[in-house]
């Protein structure tokens, strides 16, 4: 694709063209919808419990899944196959590693020994016809090679995210042939795959939205295979990627806003607010609470455009100046992480992070100052109702922007870029973030994640008091503006939230 832009020049141009749209793709199976999007349409598979009685012919040939691992994927993932397979005479068992400290909770949720759905992690991937591989990714980069040894002839290899083909490029190793190596990457945690699949008895639909990916077809029935995963979890619509462009989206963005920046971004502005003279818990309140909060809330339910939108005269000028001042150090900043997992330095530090880091625990981002005035802000929500902070929002939406042009630019299609740069910061991890505070997240995070987000969060930081804030007291880039209030995404944006079931994720704020 073509655009104006170029990574390295130091005031980025913020046009770009359409993003390609998603190949084409048919099912045997399931009736498959097209969305309109920018520049073309994409294929799409609406979901729903109205589907579920297509699953056993979709997953023919498969009478057992294994789900290899009991983190937050796994434990969510397991439990929403299972539930949505009753009746079906496929079983979901979990395999966990020998002496694994998750066992306990698995067999609470009813994965036990006795009835063959709770085992050791090769003996379930011996048994399995489908094997998803949702062990920590450290895990999974030292035990690949077993796990592949153990698969019974033909098994299905099904992926959560990328990382294990960045490491077998990486390694120069290759998934095993004859086998069918697919993806079904939820666009969130996993704790709202869990809640909102359960709010989905309700409202049918609810659920979170999943990106596919065929990577290997022997016998070309990979694709229903994976459509039928993607319903089971819930999916509201599922689009098509390749495995390639989820590892690039979903680690980069991890890196930009769904975690690094979006910390990046609080930090810096809870520092600003008190040298401008507020008390810590206003500061908290206009930095933090307000991402999490209105921020968040405004762009799930009315799109990027309503944020400035809604703001009075005086507010879209405070805006408009943070936008602009913001754009060009954070487009920076994604185009740098970007080639950086695209030549494999990403995964390389990663990987030498753990192995210098061991078991060994990492030292708490959450013991910043700010991080203690969370209780104290938390408490004052019901007497408080918390309108957009200008400033914040256009630093906040900026950044966003600036991923989406990113992402527009390398290829992605536009479901993959709103997806991952959009939807599943605001409709899956903004919201854990305002239950509990980003600091949290960060902290709680995968190791992956975690590491990425504490590399790249600080250099987002360093940035907006460095740069963007700075440059804000000058008047608005009126070109930067208009290139954002025209922009495409804003017309994707209104085309997926057309497939937005009407529920929030209910959060559990004590858990």
């Amino acid at each position: 694709m073509t655009s104006s832009h170029s990574a390295t020049t130091a005031a980025p141009n913020p046009t770009t063209t359409a993003a390609a749209p998603n190949p084409t793709y048919t099912s045997a199976v399931f009736p498959l919808d097209t969305m309109d999007v920018p520049g073309g349409t994409e294929t799409i598979l609406r979901g729903g419990r109205h589907l579920f009685p297509l699953l056993p012919k979709a997953l023919a040939g498969v009478r057992r899944i294994g789900v290899l691992g009991w983190g937050p994927q796994g434990r969510a993932q397991a439990r929403n196959l299972r539930d949505s397979l009753a009746g079906t005479g496929i079983t979901v068992a979990v395999g966990l590693r020998p002496g694994s400290a998750s066992a306990a909770d698995a067999r609470a949720h009813g994965f036990t020994e006795q009835d063959g759905t709770l085992g050791d992690l090769l003996s379930v991937t011996a048994a399995g016809d489908l094997v998803i591989l949702l062990i920590a990714d450290a895990a999974l980069a030292a035990h690949h090679r077993e796990i592949f040894a153990a698969l019974r002839p033909g098994a299905t290899i099904g992926l959560s995210h990328g990382f294990l083909l960045g490491h077998l490029r990486e390694t120069g190793g290759e998934f095993p042939a004859g086998h069918a190596v697919i993806a079904v990457c939820p666009k969130g945690m996993g704790d709202s795959v869990r809640r909102l699949y359960e709010q989905g008895a309700e409202v049918n639909g609810a659920g979170i939205n999943s990106s596919f990916a065929v990577h290997a077809d022997p016998d070309g029935t990979a694709t229903d295979r994976a459509l039928a995963w993607s319903v089971a979890l819930g999916s509201p619509y599922t689009f098509r990627t390749t495995l390639d462009g989820e590892y690039h989206s979903d680690i980069v963005g991890e890196r930009a806003i769904l975690l690094g920046a979006v910390h990046g971004i609080v930090e810096s502005l809870f520092t600003r607010f008190r040298l401008e003279g507020d008390d810590e818990v206003t500061a908290y309140e206009r930095s933090c609470e307000n991402v999490t909060g209105p921020i968040a809330r405004t762009i799930s339910h009315s799109g990027l455009l309503a944020v400035r939108e809604e703001l009075d005269p005086a507010g879209r000028d405070v805006f408009d100046r943070a936008y602009t001042a913001t754009y060009g150090p954070a487009r920076e900043i994604v185009a740098e992480i970007y080639d950086e997992v695209a030549d494999g330095t990403e995964l390389r530090s990663v990987i030498l992070a753990e192995r210098r880091l061991g078991a060994r625990p990492m030292s708490p981002v959450g013991a910043s100052p700010m991080w203690a005035f969370s209780a104290r802000v938390h408490a004052r929500r019901p007497q408080r109702a918390l309108a957009v902070d200008p400033f914040t929002a256009g630093v906040f939406v900026a950044t966003m922007t600036a991923q989406v042009d990113e992402f527009a630019e390398r290829g992605h299609a536009w479901s993959e870029i709103v997806n991952e740069s959009v939807i599943e910061a605001v409709d899956s991890l903004l919201p854990y973030m305002h239950a509990r505070d980003v600091a949290f997240m960060v902290d709680n995070c995968s190791r992956t994640a975690r590491l990425g987000a504490r590399r790249w969060g600080p250099r987002f930081q360093a940035a907006y008091e460095q740069i963007a804030y700075p440059a804000a007291t000058d008047p608005a880039d009126a070109a930067l503006i208009g290139a954002f209030t025209a922009h495409p995404v804003h017309e994707a944006l209104s085309a997926a939230a057309k497939l937005r079931p009407s529920v929030d994720i209910a959060v559990d704020t004590h858990g």
